[in-house]
């Protein structure tokens, strides 16, 4: 799945370090889901489109 994370990260000047703890996630997990490794939960995914106030279709593409 194709997502657009690097991108609003990088609008925001948030490391990965950054994002992960605002997602309550590990870096890694960020790292596998920006390069198409993981597919997020639901609910993570929700929890991200909250994050960047956008609907979940404008952050992640199949």
């Amino acid at each position: 799945m194709k997502n657009r994370l690097p991108a609003l990260r990088a609008d925001r000047k948030w490391s990965q370090n950054e994002l992960a703890a605002r997602l309550d996630v590990s870096r890694q997990t960020i790292n596998a889901i920006e390069k198409g490794r993981y597919d997020p939960s639901l609910p993570l995914a929700f929890k991200i489109a909250r994050l960047f106030k956008l609907a979940i279709e404008d952050i992640f593409k199949d």
